[in-house]
């Protein structure tokens, strides 16, 4: 008999598509399940409209400045960034050098960094030789420029309310 046909309970044999499914078959679906339980939090979401996003940053807004603003957060990247701003551009070897990472490591770092528009990067013979992104830097300004502004004014306010 072959091992593709089931045995019915009756005697007789029934044809493969027949056959309930078993072992991996059964198990695909929930896999799938797990994979899109695993899936970004942002999916799914309405985006937000243009008036919350808007501000000192023009038509890109706040969600523009976003990536900058976590890519700075980590501790490493904020001290490649300020490397490059006083070094000028250079390589990852150079970069790596006082970082206390690996080269990998500081490639990873880097490629965030870009990613966000921070820093920009060329081939240069064998090195690659990665540079700031001024214009980016100056979007980040005006936008803690915008922040302490506000928070310039909240405390304003509860100043003259205390005064009362």
């Amino acid at each position: 008999m072959s091992p593709r046909r089931a045995r019915e309970p009756g005697g007789g044999l029934r044809p493969p598509s027949e056959t309930p499914p078993t072992g991996k078959v059964a198990r695909a679906e929930p896999a799938l399940e797990r994979r899109l339980r695993r899936a970004p939090r942002h999916a799914g979401r309405p985006a937000r409209s243009r008036a919350a996003t808007t501000g000192a940053g023009g038509a890109g807004g706040l969600a523009g400045a976003a990536p900058v603003f976590a890519a700075l957060g980590d501790e490493t990247r904020l001290g490649l960034v300020a490397r490059l701003c006083t070094g000028g551009p250079m390589s990852i070897v150079r970069l790596t050098a006082g970082a206390g990472v690996t080269r990998q490591a500081v490639t990873k770092h880097l490629h965030v960094l870009a990613g966000a528009g921070l820093v920009r990067g060329a081939r240069a013979g064998r090195d690659h030789v990665w540079q700031i992104e001024p214009a980016r830097l100056d979007e980040v300004r005006r936008w803690l420029d915008h922040i302490e502004g506000q928070w310039d004014e909240a405390l304003s306010r509860l100043k003259a309310s205390l005064e009362r």
